[in-house]
């Protein structure tokens, strides 16, 4: 189980620490912290696979309407979809994002590898470049060496919108790889979560064969499978990428800012967001402590994730949960 004390958010070698220490919070970001350029060859097959899960699931959401064109969606559709949502996402959330990146809990080491499988099965990146990427981006955030920030561009208007495209989805298209020795020693080190990881093209075709099985079991049709692949596989797969990219782009954009965080940090808490989240955008919290199992600490702030934690540390599957405390929250607020 990785822990926030095995890379500190404030301990991580910069990539540029020059740079970062001197950014005055405005000015659009240096293009000079990013790592060596990729062979030619690579770069393109990179940007290739990225566009492909990117664009597929909108091309697959204009077929599903095309072939439904005058029907309705068939209610096993949107249960097998509704289900695929809740396993995938509690496996990024409860799974890649609380437990193994800011080790707000200790698991037990079946329920860490089905967390993690089904994390995987988000189609969001292997399980060590998920949690290097996010520990880097508490490392640096909104400041140069930060992945995926929308001041990138700096404040200005005309930069702001850049940088929201660009924290939204135009970063999975940078050449600014994270590597995983220096923000994920401890996952390279665990031999469960290192075959995960390598699992991780057979659990993407995994989480799209699911629901064509299903489909076809339940209504014993190639159309049947077919529709239950396009809203149970690509469309949920879509949602719930543009729900985890919409924390890092809206998230850190629009929104309340209770709690105190890092300078240049402008994680906010969007109510909106809470519900499709799973309890991730109640991100000002997050943001002003990281390790803390429960995002949502405020009357009446939904956290499905916070809710998962705790049913599983009633069954006595995790353990050591860092649950928030009254004084520990009431030191953060501004």
């Amino acid at each position: 189980m990785s822990s926030s004390s095995t890379l500190s958010q404030d301990s991580a070698t910069p990539y540029d620490a020059t740079t970062s220490q001197t950014y005055d919070g405005t000015a659009p970001f240096p293009d000079d912290d990013s790592p060596a350029p990729r062979r030619r060859g690579g770069e393109r097959l990179y940007v290739t696979v990225t566009a492909v899960i990117v664009v597929l699931p909108f091309l697959a959401l204009g077929l599903a309407a095309w072939l439904l064109w005058g029907t309705l969606i068939r209610p096993a559709d949107a249960l097998l979809a509704l289900v695929l949502y809740v396993v995938t996402g509690f496996g990024v959330t409860v799974g890649f994002h609380r437990g193994l990146t800011h080790g707000g809990y200790r698991a037990a080491r079946p329920v860490r590898i089905a967390l993690a499988v089904a994390g995987s099965m988000s189609f969001q990146g292997d399980v060590i470049g998920w949690v290097a990427t996010h520990r880097r981006h508490h490392a640096f955030t909104d400041r140069p060496g930060d992945p995926h920030s929308p001041y990138r561009y700096g404040t200005h208007l005309r930069g702001q919108l850049r940088g929201l495209a660009h924290s939204h989805v135009g970063w999975l298209f940078r050449n600014d790889p994270t590597p995983a020795e220096r923000y994920a020693p401890d996952l390279l080190a665990d031999r469960d979560i290192r075959a995960v990881s390598r699992a991780f093209p057979a659990l993407c075709v995994l989480t799209l064969a699911l629901p064509f099985a299903l489909g076809w079991a339940i209504g014993g049709t190639w159309v049947h499978a077919t529709t239950a692949l396009l809203w149970a596989g690509l469309v949920r797969i879509a949602l719930l990428h543009h729900v985890t990219w919409s924390v890092n782009s809206l998230c850190h954009m629009i929104g309340r800012r209770p709690f105190r965080t890092r300078r240049h940090d402008r994680a906010t808490n969007l109510w909106p967001l809470a519900l499709l989240s799973f309890g991730e955008s109640w991100h000002n919290l997050h943001h002003a402590d990281p390790t803390s199992a429960r995002h949502g600490v405020d009357r009446g702030q939904i956290d499905p994730s916070a809710a998962v934690i705790r049913v599983l540390e009633r069954l006595g599957w995790v353990h050591d949960v860092r649950w928030p405390t009254q004084d520990r929250v009431a030191a953060r607020r501004t």
